[in-house]
């Protein structure tokens, strides 16, 4: 079992004979008994000099240690807020081992005393995720506020942060009842992600705490205290401040080829930064290659030691429900339903693993449960063979429509060029130029981003990355409205509600064959996984499924070998010579301004929100909203490694 395993504890509200917020498991107040949003203000945000210090700037970078209440991200949202002169992003990062429930933040912020967070509180508790372990990323303000809420151990988790710190608030319980949040490693992991000129404020003067910041570099100084409290502690990272005079002269344009999923995802993300985008498909619209079909499963896919995979398919299904929410909320052309997906067992061996999954991790019933035979039947309103994985969550989602949402979010700042084929793409003078097969140039860019599939590899530059095509066939299967079953059902394949009449079962999966035809041997194929899922469905159908007859559609998804997307900068693979040793991922040369989102395989619709976030903010420099570890993985220079080095992507 890897050490990211470590099932959350949530916090249980209490509170002390005054009234104030306490915590039984450290036997300590949440704040100071005369005011947390006073010591708020004046310890975090006055310690650390804001909110003059982010006044002009682009962005500004907080990082805090415990976030309990959520008091000081409220205060410094409404400060910044508050203020005309206001940075024009916002990232607050901060973590937690034991975290309120939804249910219980509500509770804390019915205090008069609170009243005036109240409208921010009720946004954070209706954004609130899942209380399962790894990095949320969650939006406030129009994007223009971002919360990377960190659950779980300070001491593992912050190592996994890649940011640069502006500010840092020291806010755990105090070192004698919680040391290990104000430990000398602690402190170091700290400073390396501080920036130049970067400042810090706590409550706590021990000595012990400032004899480890003094021992990393920090400047420190004693100040005035809060309500009586006669010290606080501020502190100070060397080197200038980053100098940002107003908004930043880069250019913020950038070329997406490709309007699946993947490069519809990459363009909202970048939009909703200011970015302006040059959208290039070869189709007379978005979504109609791999991203093209009726509908697709949501569902994450968890495992017994918490591997990769299972927490990368976590951190992105939460981000996408919110994304996906979000979207709708705005009237935007969305269609998906969260019918909840029912993934049943193979046979009893897996149905032991999905069991002890459950038992070991003991995630919330809302986000996954295990059921047996009984309750799976209940569920799928159908004599299913097994028990299995009940995701509340999950749902189906029409691909195309979430194209086309994702285009729509932000207007002008996408603009579309269909129907258009780039034949070469080129760098000359610091820009890159997209151009069609007579030489012409469709657009030109500081930035190129490749989200075209295998059809990548067609660029001499993404040439090294071992893309392959998978066709896929889905059946579709005229059914009635109302008719069982009405969630997402998978075993060994999957098969979804009725849709406008039609029922989706599928899919095949077959590398190196390029037929676009469907075949009626592959909706043989599809025929036999649904019989499987749902024993004597074909009998019961309402109309004969004859594979010679049946509808459907034929896809090709871009694989990667190890099942991870390829997410960030195109590695200059002619800079990397195979007869050296393999130097670490970080120190491989990349192509200035290329980069590149694609090998999503069969899981673009989870894969693709995140996704696209995380594309953005490697490009902009912002705090990434996943673990260094899973950022790695995804990397696409991951291919260039070499032994022990191959093994950290």
């Amino acid at each position: 079992m890897t050490a990211h395993f470590v099932p959350l504890q949530p916090a249980p509200l209490t509170f002390s004979a005054d009234g104030t917020p306490y915590s039984e498991t450290y036997g300590e107040a949440y704040h100071t008994r005369t005011g947390g949003l006073g010591q708020a203000q004046h310890v975090f945000l006055g310690g650390n000099g804001l909110p003059g210090r982010w006044q002009g700037r682009e962005r500004f970078v907080v990082v805090e240690t415990g976030f309990g209440l959520g008091l000081n991200f409220l205060a410094t949202w409404a400060a910044w807020k508050n203020d005309p002169l206001r940075c024009a992003q916002l990232h607050f990062v901060s973590v937690e081992k034991h975290p309120f429930t939804a249910k219980d933040l509500a509770k804390v912020y019915q205090d008069r005393a609170l009243a005036a967070l109240a409208p921010f509180a009720a946004q954070l508790q209706a954004r609130w995720p899942a209380l399962v372990p790894g990095f949320h990323r969650l939006h406030f303000d129009g994007g223009r506020v971002a919360l990377t809420l960190v659950l779980g151990d300070a001491t593992t988790r912050l190592s996994q942060l890649e940011a640069r710190g502006d500010a840092f608030y020291l806010d755990g319980f105090s070192p004698a009842k919680n040391p290990d949040l104000w430990a000398p490693e602690l402190c170091a992991t700290l400073s390396r992600i501080a920036a130049p000129g970067a400042t810090l404020a706590t409550w706590s003067v021990a000595s012990g705490m400032r004899e480890s910041l003094a021992a990393c570099g920090w400047s420190l100084d004693k100040v005035r205290g809060y309500a009586g409290k006669r010290d606080m502690l501020r502190g100070r990272w060397p080197g200038a401040a980053r100098a940002e005079p107003g908004r930043r002269e880069r250019e913020k344009r950038a070329i997406v080829i490709g309007a699946g999923i993947a490069g519809t995802s990459a363009a909202e993300r970048l939009a909703a930064r200011g970015w302006s985008i040059c959208l290039i498909d070869r189709a007379p619209s978005a979504g109609r290659g791999a991203s093209g079909n009726l509908a697709g499963v949501f569902r994450p896919l968890p495992s017994l030691d918490d591997n990769r995979l299972a927490r990368l398919t976590r951190a992105c299904f939460l981000y996408a429900r919110r994304h996906f929410a979000q979207l709708v909320d705005e009237g935007l052309p969305l269609r998906w339903e969260t019918t909840g997906v029912l993934h049943l067992a193979r046979d009893d061996a897996h149905g032991s693993t999905q069991k002890r999954v459950v038992e070991t991790w003991q995630p919330p019933g809302d986000y996954l449960r295990y059921v047996g035979r009984e309750t799976a039947q209940q569920l799928a309103g159908w004599p299913v063979a097994a028990g299995g994985w009940w995701f509340p969550g999950g749902a189906w989602v029409e691909p195309p429509s979430l194209c086309h949402a994702n285009l729509a979010r932000h207007g002008a700042r996408i603009r579309p060029h269909f129907a258009r084929e780039v034949e070469s793409i080129e760098r000359r003078d610091g820009r890159w130029h997209a151009c069609d097969a007579a030489g012409d140039t469709i657009a030109t860019a500081p930035v190129l981003i490749l989200a075209n599939a295998a059809d990548a590899k067609r660029f001499a530059p993404a040439a090294y990355l071992p893309l392959r095509a998978a066709r896929g066939q889905v059946s579709h299967l005229p059914s009635a409205a109302g008719q069982a079953p009405q969630v997402v059902v998978c075993r060994l394949g999957y098969v979804t509600p009725a849709i406008d009449g039609v029922r989706c079962a599928g899919a095949t999966f077959s590398v190196g064959d390029a037929e676009t035809a469907p075949r009626p041997a592959e909706h043989a194929e599809n025929l036999a996984k649904l019989e499987f899922m749902l024993p004597g469905y074909g009998a019961k159908s309402p109309v004969p499924l004859d594979p010679q007859t049946l509808d459907g559609r034929v896809g090709f998804r871009p694989a990667s070998p190890d099942r991870l997307p390829m997410i960030g900068a195109v590695a200059d693979a002619s800079a990397v010579d195979p007869a050296l040793p393999s130097r670490p991922l970080k120190d491989i040369p990349r192509i200035p301004g290329l980069y590149l989102i694609d090998g999503f395989g069969a899981r673009g619709i989870v894969w693709s929100a995140l996704a696209g976030e995380l594309l953005a903010g490697l490009i902009e420099g912002e705090p990434l909203p996943l673990e260094a570890e899973l950022a790695a993985a995804v990397d696409p220079a991951r291919f260039l490694l070499r032994g022990k080095n191959r093994r950290i992507a």
